[in-house]
């Protein structure tokens, strides 16, 4: 959903979780691939082969 371009309500409202939740994912998410942006996450995540786009 991230690589999809859905913001944090969007994602939270799809997932049936609260957006804190949705937060606090994208924190780990963020420290685990060490970035700093959505962007980032994003790039590293295809780079990874952890999503498809």
């Amino acid at each position: 959903m991230l690589g999809s371009g859905l913001g944090n309500k969007a994602i939270a409202k799809h997932l049936h979780i609260s957006e804190h939740t949705v937060k606090f994912h994208l924190s780990s998410i963020f420290q685990k691939l060490s970035v700093s942006s959505r962007t980032e996450a994003v790039a590293v995540g295809v780079r990874l082969g952890l999503i498809m786009l």
